[in-house]
């Protein structure tokens, strides 16, 4: 504000004198203030120097004073006339030319002929001071307050009459105060304010302006939320209480006291809200009951309700705090923020006991007033509460269902409130979705169902309606009502058909178990825009979950389709296929599937090659063997099934699948690729027998051919110093067997290979994989059948019984057998031409029994050599020649000799041999 011009008379200074020139040139700068607008940065340094040279011509006379005291009050109204015409506060540059008026009007303090000059000073300080206050720049403040201070500090307080000078002393005072509160001198500014109370000199505006700074004091304390600290700003509010009652006994007047009062009132809410702070919830409904039962001037201010709902929420007193908290419903003058804080603070500590309360509460609003969007959801959010893992979340749940779903709540929402309308989709959503994570799929269903009341049925909404369709037709597929999914899914699919819909529809029929719906849905789930070849690895998982294998080949075929597009997949193929073997082998009836997607794998290896197909490096090692081994696995088990078809195709599959290099290694696995083959093509041959057939010529030569190429590995091995231990370099004798057997037989069927099958036998017995039991074998296989042959069954025989004979302990019953074989052969193929050849042979079987244990060589087969030997010398006897029925009845009874409980049929012998040479004697004789 302007400071009136001091009536004096103008004096004009000589220009020879130091003192006239320099305030010569201060009228000067302040003219040029009073012209310019905003005043140049150089104006106020300017002043500064004038000033400066001009402390140092003191002393002043009283004509010089007198003409300083009006220069300085024209620089302390232009600077107010330039803050006025700007509008805005001081700045820097005010600041500085207003301490430029103070310390002018401070070298003429004690002027004669103007009135209390020294308060006049002092009141040019103060104002600086406060505007230095403002700008923050407190050293500058307290500077301008010290000094204002000093030219007062004589001064008789009880004698000043002049209400301005009065009120002067007091704001200084609060004003130091103040500055040194905010350079955190505390005590200094709390002294300060105590030292006020002396100059209150009974004004209400007195009063009430230093109990408001106790107050302001108070609440800055009270703010830092430190219950150390709650004790000194109660101390401090209690001041300014105590400074309140003391105005009002004093002043008299309504008008005055009015301020008081409310100053009064407003002190006591924050006495409350200090002691709820410490938790001294007594004292905090005293406050509130004093404030309430007011002479007459009783307080209805919003923040009491609160106060007091917290206060008996703290001792354990629900029901008193439903009172105010219903009270507040009643009460239309309490403002939406504080109705909508306060039911939260009942929920927050109620809990979900008063989620019942909350939404009764919450609804009766909406009938006394006008409720917002915003209120609405900040209520639901703290009914919410913090999700699923907090105490009665689904108590809470119900609770905000049932209140989102009253039309009244509904109707906030409508029209301009899209901001509101999202934050309370959001708060539905994220609870459904908790609901959901912790399998409460009804909870969640019905949360989920009542967030889509909050999505407009627009078109820019439709995506995010069909996305709530999708998530309730999986809250209703957990609760297993397939119906109602299948309608949600429905709905989501008219508004935004999608791989999404596509594979909830097929969840939806796998779980109904129609798996050929659910395969036609896996064939459509291509057409789909935004296809991803991902779902169909996903449905074939569920497909297995299911226990539905049909779907989950389907969908894993379906994939395979992809492949070959040559489009960058996901998955490598080799692992879809591997997939797919893996379902089919679960059940053996599958054999033949299996087989197919086998032969597809191989086929894909041969465009791809091994690298491409399988793998480099340890992965497709691994991938090689497994297919490799699952083969040779399904086609032994096919084998012992006698499903010798399946296994003959599985072998060859195993020899392919071993076959294959990786990274140019075969890692030994050629000792497989030889016992595959040699079983494949005995597992052919069983198939024929099996199926009463014949090989046609070329099979029979394909089969030599594949017997072919495992020769040199069996001769290989066959040379190996050890080979019965390590299967990766040698390969088990029975495999070299079967190899001859089979090689044997398929020889037999070719007219231009009859001199192969014995060298093959020689061969095979030459080798170290040869023993005695498969040489008796083969001598028995050659020797029967439509293909038989005599060559080979005689060597090896007859080598089989050499090998038996020269071992330590040998098998007597092997031996007779062979014995018997050859024996029958001899009388079939040589009986007539070579006796002696046959004769010899018993006399050999005779040999061999020599010096046996009794029983040690078979009895039965004791007795036949003996009957057999015993007969074939009945037609000799009959007739003739002599010598050689003698012969034959001869081994017959040495044989029977050798066998236990023969004896009753050698002493016949005997008899009859004895008779028959008496009757050779007689004929001799005659």
């Amino acid at each position: 504000m302007r400071i009136a011009e001091i009536s004096s008379p103008e004096l004009r200074p000589s220009h020879g004198d130091p003192q006239n020139h320099l305030l010569t040139q201060i009228e000067s700068s302040i003219k040029r203030l009073e012209s310019q607008s905003p005043p140049a940065e150089a104006l106020s340094s300017d002043l500064r120097l004038s000033l400066t040279q001009l402390k140092s011509l003191s002393p002043y006379s009283n004509s010089v004073k007198v003409n300083i005291w009006k220069l300085s009050y024209r620089l302390w109204n232009a600077c107010v006339d330039l803050s006025n015409a700007s509008g805005v506060k001081s700045n820097d540059e005010h600041a500085k030319l207003r301490q430029v008026s103070a310390d002018l009007l401070f070298l003429a303090a004690d002027v004669t002929g103007i009135p209390s000059p020294a308060f006049k000073s002092a009141s040019f300080f103060y104002k600086t001071g406060v505007i230095w206050h403002d700008l923050r720049k407190f050293d500058l403040a307290s500077s301008c307050f010290e000094k204002a201070t000093d030219l007062i500090s004589d001064v008789d307080t009880a004698s000043i009459s002049d209400l301005e000078e009065r009120k002067l002393l007091l704001n200084l005072n609060i004003a130091r105060s103040r500055t040194a509160w905010e350079v955190a001198d505390r005590n200094i500014a709390i002294t300060l304010l105590n030292r006020s109370k002396t100059v209150l000199f009974g004004s209400a505006e007195n009063y009430c302006g230093l109990a408001s700074q106790y107050l302001i004091f108070g609440k800055t304390i009270l703010a830092r939320n430190e219950v150390a600290s709650v004790a000194d700003a109660l101390k401090l509010m209690n001041e300014a209480l105590d400074l309140c009652e003391r105005g009002l006994r004093i002043v008299k007047r309504s008008d005055e006291s009015l301020g008081l009062k409310e100053l009064k009132s407003k002190t006591l809410r924050f006495i409350a809200a200090s002691h709820l702070q410490t938790d001294d919830f007594e004292s905090v409904l005293k406050c509130v009951r004093v404030l309430r039962d007011g002479d007459g001037d009783s307080d209805n201010h919003p923040s009491l309700s609160v106060l007091a709902m917290k206060a008996w929420l703290g001792i354990g007193r629900f029901e008193e705090a439903e009172k105010e908290l219903r009270g507040m419903v009643v009460n239309k003058g309490i403002p939406e923020a504080v109705w909508v804080s306060a039911v939260e603070l009942y929920f927050q500590a109620v809990g979900t006991a008063g989620a019942e309360t909350t939404k009764g509460i919450f609804l009766g609003l909406l009938g006394r007033c006008h409720v917002s969007a915003g209120a609405a959801t900040r209520v639901v959010h703290r009914v919410i509460g913090d999700g699923v893992g907090s105490e009665g979340s689904k108590v809470r749940a119900k609770v905000v269902a049932e209140l989102v779903s009253d039309d009244r709540i509904v109707a906030l929402f409508a029209g301009d409130a899209a901001k509101e309308r999202t934050a309370m989709h959001s708060l539905l959503w994220n609870c459904a979705a908790d609901h959901f994570r912790s399998k409460d799929y009804e909870t969640s269903a019905e949360m989920f169902e009542k967030s889509l009341l909050y999505v407009p049925h627009s078109t820019e909404n439709r995506i995010l309606r069909a996305k709530g369709y999708r998530v309730l037709c999986l809250c209703h597929l957990g609760l297993s009502q397939l119906k109602r999914a299948e309608e949600y899914i429905d709905e989501a699919e008219k508004l935004e058909p999608n791989i999404a819909c596509a594979f909830l529809k097929f969840k939806i029929y796998l779980q109904k178990n129609e798996h050929d719906r659910a395969v036609t849905q896996v064939q459509s789930m291509s057409a789909c825009l935004d296809f991803s070849p991902d779902f169909l690895s996903l449905s074939a998982h569920e497909a297995v979950a299911c226990h539905a294998l049909p779907v989950a080949v389907a969908s894993l075929s379906v994939l395979l389709n992809f492949y070959s597009s040559g489009k960058s997949m996901p998955t490598s193929e080799v692992v879809v296929l591997r997939t797919l073997v893996t379902i089919l082998t679960r059940d053996p009836l599958h054999d033949s599937e299996v087989l197919k997607y086998m032969k597809q794998a191989h086929a894909r290896l041969s465009e791809l090659g091994t690298d491409g197909f399988f793998g480099k490096g340890e992965v497709g090692t691994r991938e090689r063997n497994w297919f490799a081994v699952q083969s040779w696995n399904i086609g032994l088990r096919t084998g012992k099934e006698k499903n010798y078809e399946l296994s003959w195709n599985f072998y060859m599959m195993a020899s392919e699948f071993y076959g294959a290099v990786v990274d140019g290694e075969m890692d030994g696995n050629n000792v497989m690729v030889c016992k595959s083959l040699i079983l494949a093509v005995a597992a052919k041959i069983a198939d024929e027998k099996e199926r009463n057939a014949t090989l046609i010529e070329t099979e029979v030569r394909q089969a030599i051919e594949l017997l072919d190429r495992t020769r040199k590995i069996l001769l290989s091995c066959s040379a190996g110093p050890q080979p019965n231990i390590d299967q990766t370099t040698n390969i088990e004798p029975y495999f070299f067997f079967v190899h001859t057997l089979v090689a044997y037989d398929l020889y037999s069927r070719l007219s231009d290979t009859g001199c192969q099958q014995l060298h093959l036998i020689k061969t095979f017995a030459s080798s170290k994989s040869c023993n005695p039991r498969y040489l008796l074998q083969i001598g028995l296989i050659s020797s029967d059948g439509p293909r038989s042959n005599l060559e080979v069954a005689t060597y090896a025989l007859n080598t089989c019984l050499s090998s038996l004979l020269d071992s330590q302990s040998p098998d007597y019953g092997s031996v007779a057998q062979i014995m018997r074989k050859l024996i029958s052969l001899s009388a079939v193929y040589k009986a007539d031409t070579d006796d002696d050849a046959v004769y010899g042979m018993y006399r050999q079987a005779y040999r061999i029994m020599v010096g046996l244990k009794e029983g040690e060589y078979p009895i039965e087969e004791g007795k036949w050599l003996a009957m057999t030997a015993w007969n074939r010398a009945a037609l000799a006897v009959r007739m003739g020649p002599a010598s050689a029925a003698m012969k034959w009845m001869d081994i017959g009874l040495e044989l029977a000799g050798k066998v236990q409980g023969m004896q009753t049929y050698q002493s016949c012998m005997e008899d009859f041999i004895a008779s028959f040479k008496e009757k050779c004697k007689a004929t001799n004789a005659n």
